[in-house]
This record gives C-alpha cells, sequence and structure tokens, in this order.
C-alpha cells in the first residue's frame, strides 16, 4: 500500500507532466494554445486531465521499490505490471502519455529506492533497474521497438538503460538557461529543444523517417544556437520551427516525455516546484 512519501513523489511526477504541458509554444506538440486540438489532433484539455490518471500507478511503483528497498529482477517484473495496469487506465480517461509514463515509472522508482538523492544518483539508479529483463512484458513487439530495430535507434528501452541520458541533458539544460537569466518557460522551452536536438524520437522516425527526423534536430539546435528562447532571435527560431512542424504534422512526442522526466528530477529534493504547473 502506497504511504504519504509515495504520494508525493507521485503527485510531483504528475505535476512534472503538467508542467510539461502547459508549456507553450512547443514545437509540434500539444500546448494551450490548442485547446480544440485541430493542430494537433491531441486535445490538450484532455491530456491535462487523463495525465492525473498515471498519479494511483506511479505512487504504487513507488511503494513497490520502497518495499523492495533495491533494483531487482522481481521488482521490475512489479514496475511492468504496474505500468501496463496505469496504462490501461489512462486509456480510459482520454489515452497519451505512454512516453511519460515509461520515463516517469523508473524514475518514480528509483527516487523511492534513493530518498533524498539528487538527479545524478536517481538515473543512475533506474539504469540499474532497467537493466533487468520485463518477464511479464507482451511478447509482440510495440511499433516504438519496431521503429528502434529498424533504425537503429535506441527509443525508450534504450534510453533508460543508459540512464535516460537526454533527461538528465535536459536536467543541465534547465539550470543553465537560468543562470543565464530566462525565465522558467524559456528554461522548459530550452530544455525541450535541447532532448529534440539530439534524440532519435521514434515518433518522429515513423512519421517523417530519418530525413524527417534529421530536419527537425536541425531546426532544434538552431534555436538554441540562435541564443535560446529567452532572446529574440532564438524565440523568432522557435516561432519558425514551431509553425514548421504543425504544418508538417510533424510531433516529436519522445522528446515531451523525457521532458516530463527532467522536470521531475529537477525537481528534487522533492518541494521546489521545477516548472509551470496547471491548477489541479
Amino acid at each position: 500500500m502506497a504511504g504519504p512519501e509515495d504520494e508525493k513523489l507521485a503527485q510531483t511526477a504528475v505535476g512534472a507532466l503538467t508542467g510539461q504541458l502547459a508549456l507553450a509554444p512547443k514545437p509540434g506538440l500539444p500546448d494551450p494554445r490548442d485547446l480544440g486540438a485541430r493542430v494537433t489532433h491531441r486535445d490538450h484539455r484532455a491530456l491535462r486531465w487523463s495525465a492525473k490518471a498515471l498519479a494511483p500507478g506511479l505512487a504504487a511503483m513507488a511503494a513497490a521499490a520502497r518495499r523492495t528497498g533495491e533494483p531487482t529482477a522481481g521488482l521490475r517484473a512489479e514496475l511492468g505490471a504496474i505500468g501496463r495496469s496505469t496504462e490501461h487506465t489512462v486509456g480510459l480517461t482520454g489515452g497519451g502519455h505512454r512516453g511519460a509514463l515509461w520515463a516517469l515509472g523508473f524514475l518514480v522508482a528509483a527516487a523511492a529506492l534513493t530518498p533524498g538523492a539528487k538527479a545524478p544518483e536517481v538515473a543512475a539508479t533506474a539504469r540499474r533497474l532497467a537493466a533487468f529483463t520485463d518477464r511479464g512484458a507482451p511478447r509482440r513487439p510495440s511499433r516504438g521497438s519496431t521503429i528502434s530495430v529498424r533504425y537503429g535507434a535506441a527509443g525508450a528501452r534504450g534510453e533508460a538503460r543508459a540512464g535516460f541520458p537526454h533527461v538528465r541533458r535536459a536536467v543541465t539544460a534547465l539550470t543553465a538557461a537560468r543562470a543565464a537569466g530566462a525565465d522558467e518557460t524559456e528554461a522548459g522551452l530550452d530544455a525541450l529543444l535541447t532532448v529534440m536536438s539530439t534524440l532519435q524520437d521514434t515518433e518522429l522516425l515513423h512519421t517523417a523517417g530519418p530525413h524527417g527526423l534529421r530536419h527537425v534536430q536541425a531546426g532544434a539546435r538552431g534555436v538554441l544556437e540562435a541564443g535560446g528562447t529567452a532572446t529574440p532571435a532564438g524565440r523568432a527560431a522557435l516561432l519558425a520551427l514551431d509553425a514548421d512542424l504543425h504544418a508538417r504534422a510533424w510531433s516529436p512526442r519522445g522528446s515531451a516525455g523525457l521532458l516530463a522526466g527532467a522536470l521531475f528530477l529537477d525537481s528534487l529534493p522533492i518541494g521546489r516546484p521545477a516548472a509551470p504547473r496547471w491548477p489541479a
């Protein structure tokens, strides 16, 4: 049974996800500008609502990790089972957040295993957890794993087994942007673009192929090289990239899920909000 600390971790993770959803403008991704889902085909309000459905599952993952006390094959299997059940529940509330659930599930469990730890140690513990095979996982490959094999991309599993390098890069980008004078929205967008600039996003590979992925990566790098979203040149480059991706209907959803993981790690130790939050 989940205790107060488990519930707190879960609510912090959900807050990180809703903080990610609140950021705008996010190139190719749902944000508060598109409430009718005319552009992204994902209703932003529905995504906010369904994000809350992750909380019980994430609390159960934290409780399982706290009870086990260390990364084990048994804990990995239990996390997988909880994750699949949570995914089903989220589907009943409107769906979405599969990538975020993958990242946040590992990171919440790792945070429960290392109370009071900061981002690097939590990520290292998540890597140890992800190294185990989920014995209960369906044998039928997912679309993401199929795309990973086809294009040689790390995918969600590879990201977790490497200790979430893009999540850690995003945390570093948040810190650097704040130090340079960016506000929380600008820092969050710079962190998103940092992930987009190098991630082999399997969603983009599926919809746009390798050429499209390189196009998006180059666009994200262009914003950062122009000075980031806190500068006039960077802001102009961001708006141009946003218009381009919406026109092409290309969505870097993998990057969005990892940004939610970064915002969660950035909030550790629990207690200091790291991103804009929608009201509960």
